[in-house]
């Protein structure tokens, strides 16, 4: 398993961390993925309140993290007060991780 420092190696020439730059105020998105489903549009439209689509993970399957949509990181979903939140579990090191 990888943690955050291991993907942004030990920091810049200069010996600071990347929050000392003005880039580490810049803004990402954040997107986690639980499943994806595929339907034809004439079953999208039949879908009403109350419909349950079926997604293509298991419950206990890990999410994907993106940030600015590209696939960083797999987590757990957890409910936080009265919001979801995700523990992070793994870090990709590298492309060839995506597919997993």
């Amino acid at each position: 398993m990888t943690d955050i420092d291991d993907l942004l190696g030990s920091g810049s020439s200069g010996g600071e961390d990347a929050g000392n730059f003005a880039i580490g105020d810049a803004p990402v998105e954040i997107k986690v993925v639980i499943g994806t489903a595929m339907l034809r549009v004439r079953d999208l439209l039949k879908l009403g309140r109350g419909a349950v689509v079926e997604l293509d993970r298991h419950l206990k399957d890990p999410t994907d993290v993106y940030v600015e949509g590209v696939l960083v990181a797999r987590g757990e979903v957890v409910i936080v007060d009265d919001k979801i939140g995700v523990t992070l579990t793994d870090f990709i090191k590298s492309s060839r991780e995506w597919k997993r």
